[in-house]
């Protein structure tokens, strides 16, 4: 029997809308959870930026434990659309407890964030990695795939930029005054709103693609087989570095506008334009892939991205208007990778399944998850190493050398990691007539 692949607006807009609520915790914890740690929380940099590389190094590997008890779970709902409804609740407690600031000596403040960090991140880990492979079983059709990611990555920018140009207000206005109350607040505010979105989702999507009914594997086995399948091996590692870059950025901004243009109040039009523009490129994804192989338009897109951020090093302080073009130009040229990567990561759980006749979907995506994790670990630990080693003081003018460290984390630091992607893709090599192949041979099986 046929599946039928070409799905209703209806459902894709109703799967894209819960990355919505993902950014409303991920574009919190990547914008401003170090800036809190350090500015309100009251923890050094250095002990801020050990905990976080820390956590996302244990939670990374938590995440191909969640990817397979995902791929195992099996209820009327389907495998992955239940964890939409089980854990919500579980990830705000966790999240309003991260944001909270306890009266604790330092040392106490560091376990406290210790704890309650690993919670939200375990806990985040355990609803976005089934939404993830979701996509990978809405529709078996790759083009179908490459609009609901699109409509997806323009919901999670949208939270982004909302997410970006609110929270500074929300904190100043919720706490009146007192920023330890406003950050708690916020984030039970940007929980609920999440909530109700995942649930959302839940109830108006359906399950299509399923792994063959005789199927027996272990974990172990889904790992052995993604670790041969190259294509997949070339994502896993491309989104290790585009994470580092984009984070070295986005956490670094604040300190920028902080410290070295002197104009703090531009963070909350700074990162909103470039989510709005990330938004507008993650649109046109599903036209550009129609004439452009994903593999050729993922190797532009990050060649655009090292060079618009390398020009970032010789923008003036007072040349603001540089600054916005220049962030613009990076969102329309990062927007489409999400999407693009997402739906690569559903093509490789194809071919693995073309390849060895064993569909794990879960596993592929967490194991994704896994490197973008550690790319976000990575990029909080040079950021933290690099401003202890220049000296950096929290709420304080800062010496030559940690301003001159904040303009590199914002220019030419991320354009080597996006020159390193470049190169990385190379290695992919699925290209659309591949693809083809594969799910008409996928289906004359299943017939």
């Amino acid at each position: 029997m046929t599946v039928n692949t070409q799905l209703r607006w209806r459902e894709k807009i109703s799967y894209g809308i819960a990355d919505m609520g993902f950014n409303f915790y991920w574009t919190n914890v990547a914008t401003f959870l170090l800036i809190f740690y350090t500015d309100v929380f009251g923890i050094s940099a250095a002990a801020a930026a050990s905990m976080m590389f820390t956590i996302k190094i244990i939670n990374a590997f938590t995440d191909p434990m969640i990817g397979g008890l995902a791929d195992r779970t099996n209820t009327r709902w389907g495998k992955f659309r239940p964890y939409l409804i089980w854990v919500p609740l579980p990830l705000a407690c966790a999240a309003f407890l991260t944001y909270t600031t306890p009266d604790l000596s330092e040392d106490g403040k560091i376990v406290w964030a210790y704890g309650t960090y690993l919670a939200m991140m375990v806990c985040y880990t355990g609803i976005n990695i089934p939404y993830n492979a979701l996509s990978g079983v809405l529709s078996p059709d790759p083009q179908e795939r490459s609009i609901v990611n699109g409509l997806r990555f323009i919901f999670a920018f949208a939270g982004g930029t909302i997410v970006t140009a609110a929270t500074p207000s929300l904190v100043h206005w919720l706490g009146g005054g007192n920023d330890k109350l406003g950050w708690q607040l916020t984030m039970l505010v940007w929980s609920g709103f999440a909530s109700v979105l995942f649930v959302f989702t839940f109830l108006n999507t359906r399950e299509r693609v399923a792994p063959p009914p005789e199927q027996k594997t272990n974990v172990w086995q889904d790992i052995h087989d993604l670790s041969q399948n190259r294509p997949w091996v070339a994502l896993f590692f491309l989104a290790l570095i585009i994470m580092i870059t984009i984070t070295l950025r986005t956490s670094s901004a604040a300190y920028y506008f902080k410290y070295v243009v002197n104009r703090p109040d531009l963070m909350a039009a700074f990162l909103p334009a470039y989510m709005l523009a990330a938004a507008a490129g993650a649109s046109l994804t599903p036209v550009m892939t129609r004439f452009v192989d994903k593999k050729k338009l993922m190797i532009i897109l990050m060649s655009i991205t090292a060079v618009l951020s390398s020009a970032f090093f010789f923008v003036p302080r007072d040349q603001i208007w540089l600054m916005f073009a220049l962030q613009i130009g990076m969102g329309l040229a990062l927007g489409p990778k999400s999407p693009l990567a997402f739906s690569m990561y559903a093509d490789t759980a194809d071919y693995n399944e073309w390849r060895t006749g064993r569909r794990a979907t879960a596993m592929t995506f967490a194991a994704a998850t896994f490197s973008q994790k550690l790319g976000t670990a990575i990029a909080v630990a040079v950021i933290g190493w690099l401003f202890t080693q220049l000296g950096y003081v929290a709420n304080a003018a800062q010496n030559a050398g940690s301003q001159a460290g904040i303009v590199w984390l914002m220019s030419f630091i991320p354009a080597f990691f996006a020159l390193i992607a470049v190169a990385v893709m190379f290695m992919y090599d699925l290209d659309n007539n591949k693809l083809l192949q594969i799910q008409k041979d996928l289906e004359a099986r299943k017939s």
